[in-house]
């Protein structure tokens, strides 16, 4: 049942007129990865964490459901809003507050692109230490609530390990202030580190204290054909550790995923890396770029007499090395044949190569037509997997997840590895998650929320 009038104008009037948006206006927004992500009657914008804790508090008072919003780049759905609920959208909370290049930390809102931060960032030789496909729309509030990853997570953590310290709203308006920019803080228990990965589940996050890193310099780039995942799992480990260099990044593909994106670029001077089973983009750095291109050579040569590499491209210039980066980050394949399915899993180095050619086997046992996809951060095993066929399949993922999901306990690994639980995974999280684990999950969602009003029915 959509929102009363009275409530929309109750809630209206609490942030300001110019500061909410109606169904009529919400029509016209863009809704991002999801298109119900707009479901909601209702968006607010507040300009302050003031007005957020009064509107929050209001909502919970008459059990409104508050669905909070970044830049709406996720996956799984932990986004998704119906008629009966408000959206807070975090857009106005976009300011970089400071960023103190000694102590290498910066506190920004949660509307901040992570794009904007890297740029404010590099002004300083410095990075916000994570790095992905979505950087120009994921939002810092966004990727500290998903506890995203990305391309640079094996080298410096995921959001939890970025996190110094956060700015939160409950449920009942209540403003937690743990802006904390240091590494050492013992102080009991985290409760910030609480709303880490939460999906916005205890409450809304305003204001991020993150830690940043160096700014590595220009690194020498590579597009690597190997000829099995046996052997990029080898080139992957052999270069983590390489002597001569500092590993800045090592992305894995599959040929049909690379193929299907070299011709929407019409990249057709790298079809024939694409033929191959698999590729593998790698990026080292070392104080002088001409140094850095030389020792990757050096390794290459050395891969490919061990049997390890079948062919390889190494960037000329940026405008090559963005090139690979696009044949990498461009899912092309959702394009060529809509409606598939994606798998978010991570796997120890080790048995990866096993479990994907495992999961191939059982897809193709289980339906001929289905077609894999695999994508992913080789460097820490987190892939990522489509799943599709010449038809458009969205009603067979809970069919089709077992097949994906149901061995990685056994092999220690994880079936939602940075894009969260959401909608998509509550199934898979009900199906492998422990009781034990699920009912103190629980406990501290009613610590937060015992009324339930924050993104109601994500996670659990």
């Amino acid at each position: 049942m959509p929102l009363s009038p009275e409530h929309v104008s109750n809630l209206v009037a609490i942030v300001g007129a110019d500061s909410a948006r109606g169904a009529a206006d919400l029509a016209t927004l863009d809704p991002g990865v999801d298109p119900r992500n707009l479901g909601a009657g209702l968006m607010l914008r507040p300009r302050s964490t003031d007005a957020l804790a009064r509107a929050l508090a209001y909502c919970n008072e008459r059990r409104i459901g508050v669905v909070p919003q970044g830049g709406r780049t996720g996956l799984s759905g932990g986004a998704e809003s119906r008629d009966d609920e408000v959206i807070v959208a975090l857009d106005r909370f976009s300011q970089i507050e400071s960023l103190d290049p000694m102590s290498r930390t910066a506190i920004v809102g949660a509307g901040v692109t992570l794009a904007a931060l890297a740029e404010r960032a590099a002004a300083h030789r410095l990075a916000p230490g994570i790095d992905l496909g979505a950087r120009d729309g994921a939002t810092i509030g966004g990727l500290v609530s998903t506890n995203a990853g990305g391309n640079a997570a094996f080298r410096h953590g995921t959001m939890r390990e970025r996190v110094l310290g956060l700015e939160a709203v409950l449920a009942d308006g209540t403003v937690l202030s743990e802006l904390g920019r240091v590494r050492k803080r013992n102080e009991g228990l985290a409760i910030e580190q609480l709303f880490i990965g939460a999906e916005g589940t205890l409450g809304v996050v305003t204001r991020v204290a993150l830690a940043l890193v160096e700014r590595g310099a220009s690194p020498a780039t590579a597009l690597i054909a190997v000829p099995s995942l046996d052997a990029a799992a080898a080139l992957c480990d052999a270069a983590r550790r390489h002597p001569d260099f500092d590993l800045q990044a090592v992305e894995l593909m599959s040929g049909n995923h690379a193929a299907a994106a070299c011709r929407a670029a019409v990249a057709t001077e790298l079809m024939g890396l694409a033929a191959h089973p698999y590729l593998v983009l790698v990026e080292v750095t070392r104080p002088q770029t001409a140094v850095a291109e030389a020792a990757l050579i050096a390794w290459l040569e050395d891969a490919l007499a061990r049997g390890l590499v079948a062919d390889a491209a190494i960037a000329q210039n940026d405008t090559q090395r963005l090139r690979f980066w696009r044949i990498r980050e461009d899912w092309a394949v959702d394009r060529e044949r809509p409606g598939g399915l994606w798998y978010d899993v991570s796997v120890p180095l080790a048995a990866l190569p096993a479990y994907v050619d495992a999961c191939r086997a059982r897809l193709a046992s289980h339906d001929p037509a289905l077609a894999l996809y695999v994508i992913g951060h080789l460097g820490d095993g987190n892939l990522h997997l489509t799943v599709n066929a010449e038809r458009p399949i969205v009603e067979r993922y809970e069919e089709i997840a077992p097949l994906v999901t149901d061995e990685l306990p056994a092999l220690g690994g994880s079936f939602s590895a940075e894009h969260g639980i959401g909608l998509e995974k509550k199934a898979t999280l009900h199906r492998l998650g422990s009781p034990a684990r699920l009912e103190r999950m629980r406990r501290v969602k009613a610590v937060f929320d015992p009324n339930g009003i924050m993104n109601p029915g994500k996670v659990l």
